[in-house]
């Protein structure tokens, strides 16, 4: 059923794609994000979609009686696959030549998921969002929103049918209610549960039924609003709302919730009183905003493999020249996609059999290539010898709260969060040649502060581990140990100063800040306080070494070296790395005592073969395999510093 066009609902796409682009280029104007609140453009698409798909099934249940699921379901072949399948085709190269094995194996589920419509459940399992600092090493994210639409394309003929037949007296009141619910539920996931709100259906669904209930009531009536005054304005309105939200939305805001409503207020107002002689309307409706919203879904579909390989591949980095490239490269493509894929697949002039045939024939030759990427565990054979002999490192999945005991006769304790885990292998090793029993209590992004919670920063809901719970069960422990060592450290840059860590350098960790913070149960009055009153008051009967914050490198070393396919040694600034860590240090050089002991951890990487810089890798080795975490042969060199110093003071 073709529905009368509307040109300024391309202009609304327009806006919608720009601000999503522009918000995961992480556009910025002195440091400032302009389009902060980008990712409302999902749901300007949500919006529209809900709104069109509505309009074209009820006018052919009006028209006919009836409703035809097999050209509705060749339309929505038509219209997504073939651009969705070229995309993904085209970017395969890329993933070969620049993935680590567990990215490529990554990025090949995330296709199939995609190709099963279910992208949204995988990316939500791995706890994937836009503001992780990964987000951009997994190309095909994006396709979240896209597994949504499609889901709702899947369920929402079949429950309007339904609706249509049997419940037709109460057809706006369900439709209503659906939204009513869908939103209810949304607010309070957002707050309690972030990431399943965010991916899930249910929750997207009533920004979806808000364009369904707009499509109703215009069918119903024949008409939109034909009050003159209120057509003058109120599409203005919408559009400042529209604007306001890309603007000064922002990445820890609650969303989908009831603040998202004003985003979805603006679209309505526009789409409802929208009129060819009111001016929002005209502006949506000029060349250039049409032209952008006629290649939305291949912009939209282009953008974000082609940022994620920018980012991968350090292409652009700092120098204009080159982002201008990138986002020239995402124009050209999405235009050419446009008209030779996406235009040609939707005219049904042209054969049907010969479009499904080619769909077909992408749709096995993605199955086949991201299976064999899986079976073959990435191929690691593609990388350098240098990142193979040191695989086993930076393939070791999640870090966990775990426990090893020996047998040795003396205890020492490894206390911390994931760094500490990289020195574990290695220290345990060493250890029982001289008869100590090591223990571990370590946790991810979690450093010892007796008395505080770690909340996440978004819902302010303290986590399961991290908690007081646990730091207090680990004091009362570690008071019963007499004449052990206890071996603290982490990553206190991060927990201090809560920002991720930029070499200056191209090596941007992450530009948001770390996504938690340590409350205080009024036990003390900050983390800096709790961390020194209890080491202090656990050296009384034991032996402490505090290790120094190991250098941080902004880059991914092992992905950095697979980039540049060289054994060149890098490196990243001594300076930078004192100016980081100045309030760690100050805080490990207050705690004293004669039982206080300290391992400079930098000393294994800094002012040593080079002059002022920290190296993170040796023509033989990698030192890091991460931005942040020792490899084994960089825990070998810290742990040295580590059982230098236990020797020392036993």
């Amino acid at each position: 059923m073709k529905l009368n066009y509307r040109p300024e609902i391309d202009g609304l796409r327009a806006i919608a794609v720009v601000a999503v682009i522009l918000y995961h280029a992480e556009f910025a104007i002195l440091d400032y994000k302009i389009f902060q609140g980008g990712f409302i453009g999902v749901d300007i698409f949500f919006v529209i979609s809900g709104y069109l798909i509505t309009s074209i099934i009820l006018k052919e249940l009006d028209i006919t009686g009836t409703f035809s699921f097999k050209n509705f379901y060749i339309r929505r072949i038509r219209r997504i696959l073939p651009a969705l399948f070229l995309v993904m085709l085209v970017s395969f190269p890329f993933a070969w030549l620049y993935l680590l094995p567990n990215n490529f194996i990554d990025y090949s589920k995330s296709i199939l998921y995609s190709l099963g419509f279910s992208s949204n459940y995988y990316f939500w399992s791995l706890g994937s969002t836009y503001e992780d600092i990964n987000s951009l090493l997994k190309p095909f994210l994006h396709t979240w929103s896209l597994s949504v639409e499609e889901q709702f394309y899947i369920i929402f003929p079949l429950v309007l049918l339904f609706a249509f037949k049997y419940l037709k007296k109460y057809f706006a009141s369900a439709l209503i209610l659906g939204f009513l619910l869908s939103l209810i539920v949304a607010d309070f996931g957002s707050k309690n549960y972030p990431s399943s709100t965010f991916y899930f259906l249910p929750t997207s669904a009533w920004e979806l039924l808000v364009g369904s209930i707009l499509a109703y009531f215009e069918i119903r009536s024949g008409h939109r609003s034909q009050n003159k005054t209120l057509n003058l304005f109120l599409p203005i309105c919408g559009l400042i709302l529209i604007i306001h939200s890309i603007i000064f939305f922002y990445d820890q805001m609650f969303h989908p919730s009831f603040y998202t409503l004003s985003p979805v207020l603006g679209i309505c107002l526009i789409i409802w009183f929208s009129d060819k002689n009111e001016l929002t309307t005209r502006l949506l409706s000029s060349k250039l905003f049409v032209g952008v919203g006629l290649i939305s879904y291949s912009l939209y579909l282009w953008h974000y493999p082609i940022l994620a390989f920018d980012k991968i591949t350090e292409f652009s980095q700092d120098s204009i020249f080159s982002k201008v490239l990138v986002g020239l490269s995402i124009l050209v493509l999405s235009i050419i996609s446009y008209y030779l894929i996406e235009k040609p697949a939707r005219h049904k002039k042209n054969n049907l059999k010969k479009i499904i045939y080619l769909i077909l024939l992408s749709l096995f030759i993605l199955i086949i290539l991201n299976l064999i990427v899986i079976i073959n565990k990435g191929f690691k054979e593609r990388l350098p010898n240098i990142i193979i002999s040191n695989l086993v490192e930076f393939n070791s999945g999640k870090f966990e709260n775990l426990e090893i005991d020996s047998l040795g006769a003396k205890t020492i304790y490894l206390i911390g969060d994931s760094q500490m885990n990289s020195l574990k292998i290695d220290l345990k090793n060493r250890v029982l040649k001289y008869d100590y029993n090591l223990k571990e209590s370590i946790v991810n992004e979690c450093l010892y502060f007796p008395g505080f919670n770690r909340v996440r920063i978004k819902t302010n809901k303290k986590t399961k581990i991290c908690s007081n719970g646990y730091f207090l069960e680990l004091e009362k422990r570690l008071k019963k140990e007499e004449n052990s060592i206890l071996i603290f450290g982490g990553r206190f840059p991060l927990y201090l100063d809560k920002k991720f860590f930029n070499n200056n350098e191209g090596g941007v960790e992450g530009d948001n800040l770390w996504n938690y913070k340590f409350i205080s149960s009024n036990k003390f009055r900050d983390i800096r306080h709790s961390f020194k009153d209890s080491v202090l008051e656990l050296s009384k009967k034991n032996k402490i070494i505090l290790v120094y914050p190991i250098p941080e490198t902004g880059w991914h070393i092992p992905q950095k070296i697979f980039n540049q396919g060289s054994k060149e040694i890098i490196s990243t600034s001594f300076q930078l790395y004192s100016e980081r860590s100045k309030s760690s240090f100050e805080l490990l050089n207050s705690i004293k005592g004669k039982n206080i002991h300290r391992v400079y951890s930098h000393k294994a990487f800094c002012n040593t073969i080079i002059k002022d810089r920290c190296i993170v890798n040796d023509k033989k080795n990698i030192f890091y395999m991460d931005t942040n975490h020792p490899s084994i042969k960089g825990a070998e060199m810290i742990n040295n510093l580590l059982i230098q110093k236990i020797k020392e003071i036993e």
